[in-house]
């Protein structure tokens, strides 16, 4: 269970984005979609194959 206190004075908005974000890094929203449909492992391994390979590319331009 999620739990955001709210702090003296602080806007609801803010909370709620807080709330938001906290909620997203749990990755309950990523898991539910990915449950939604079986994906053969295979093609699960080949995504995050392609995955890794796109992020490798993305630090090298930033780095060198």
């Amino acid at each position: 269970m999620l739990i955001i206190n709210i702090k003296e004075n602080e806007s609801i908005d803010k909370a709620l984005k807080r709330f938001k974000k906290k909620f997203e890094k749990t990755g309950v929203l990523r898991e539910l979609r990915a449950r939604t449909a079986f994906e053969k492992p295979s093609v699960r391994r080949r995504t995050q194959v392609l995955k890794a390979v796109y992020r490798q590319k993305q630090y090298v331009t930033e780095n060198y």
